[in-house]
């Protein structure tokens, strides 16, 4: 099975593929998927340092997940037949947390004004992940993100996704200036770099630091971050819904 993914990744940036064992009673599913945003030999390079990874940190288990910076790869033992509940069961697993980095602290002068930046940042992200192929790319105002799902996810499980991943990262890592968030089928990233947008200044408004605009800020900035969510979010409900029965 790392031939098949280690040979493939010369040739793409996802595939997935199957090996029966233990006398075609069980199965071995396995796949590798790399950034889109690195070269195809870089993907080549980064597979195939995988299964060596693999065997070395996991020698004793039937299934892992090896997550390096431009690339993993995952596998696990399936049973030939499985029933419909264990499936949806394995769907509902898509959106768990496996692992997070929250970067740097943030030392903004004006927090309220950086994390109304950082709210707009993420509706950007999520609008933008549903009108991609899977993967999107953007830098909002000096804060660069980034979100990728898995090569086969449909469009409103990615979009589900990559929404589940922004509430960890709002709730786990919403004073960092930086983050990465791995669920089962997608990622995200972010980093903020005011130098990359404008005139560098820490926030827009970082000179404005009356107490009273300040409180509005909070009271108006908050509100509206929860109303574009719920917004989104009910979108993307209706959407999938209507693809769920054309």
């Amino acid at each position: 099975m790392f031939q098949k993914l280690i040979a493939q990744s010369s040739q793409s940036k996802f595939f997935k593929t199957k090996e029966l064992i233990n006398n075609n009673t069980s199965i071995i599913s396995g796949l590798f998927q790399c950034r889109k945003d690195i070269t195809t030999q870089d993907c080549f390079t980064c597979v195939n340092s995988l299964p060596h990874m693999s065997n070395t940190l996991c020698s004793n288990s039937i299934s892992a997940r090896v997550q390096l910076d431009g690339c993993y790869i995952k596998y696990e033992q399936e049973k030939v037949l499985e029933t419909s509940d264990e499936e949806l069961s394995d769907q509902s697993d898509s959106n768990l947390l496996h692992y997070k980095i929250c970067g740097e602290i943030s030392s903004v002068t004006n927090y309220v004004e950086f994390r109304e930046l950082m709210d707009e940042a993420f509706v950007e992200l999520e609008n933008g992940i549903v009108n991609s192929d899977g993967y999107y790319r953007v830098n909002y105002k000096g804060v660069q993100l980034m979100a990728q799902c898995e090569g086969d996810s449909e469009t409103c499980e990615c979009s589900r996704c990559v929404y589940a991943a922004v509430e960890i990262a709002k709730e786990q890592c919403g004073t960092s200036l930086s983050a990465q968030i791995y669920l089962d089928k997608c990622f995200i990233s972010y980093i903020y770099q005011p130098d990359s947008y404008g005139n560098g200044n820490s926030v827009p408004g970082t000179r404005r630091n009356h107490s009273t605009e300040k409180l509005a800020a909070i009271i108006v900035g908050g509100a509206a971050a929860a109303l574009l969510g719920f917004l989104f979010l009910s979108f993307l409900n209706s959407r999938c819904k209507k693809d769920e029965y054309e």
